[in-house]
């Protein structure tokens, strides 16, 4: 039997593009909860906002979280929601001026 294929969100898709352009934190969440260990690498790092993290639970699964101003959110319900984001505003803005100012270095 032939599996149907699932159907990407354009939005969420979007807001993948989006997060690719912000900096990425690799850690391992070791006895902590992938949250709580999360929240003391922000904490001891310093981390400053936007900032998607990813937390290794175990060998199998890893968990993404999004650094915000307003605190730590799914990186999923980031992607579908990008537009509700100051800090994600400005990384678009920031990527349209890359992309205008080099398709005007190449005419």
């Amino acid at each position: 039997m032939a599996r149907r294929r699932k159907r990407k969100s354009r939005r969420r898709q979007e807001g993948r593009r989006i997060l690719e352009h912000v900096p990425q934190y690799s850690i391992e969440s070791g006895e902590d909860k992938p949250v709580t260990a999360a929240r003391k690498y922000i904490k001891a790092q310093e981390i400053m906002p936007p900032a998607l993290l990813l937390v290794k639970r175990n060998e199998h699964t890893t968990d993404r979280y999004f650094w915000a101003e307003k605190g730590l959110f799914g990186a999923q319900y980031v992607e579908e929601n990008h537009f509700l984001f100051p800090s994600l505003r400005l990384v678009i803005e920031q990527q349209a001026e890359l992309e205008a100012a080099a398709g005007t270095s190449k005419s």
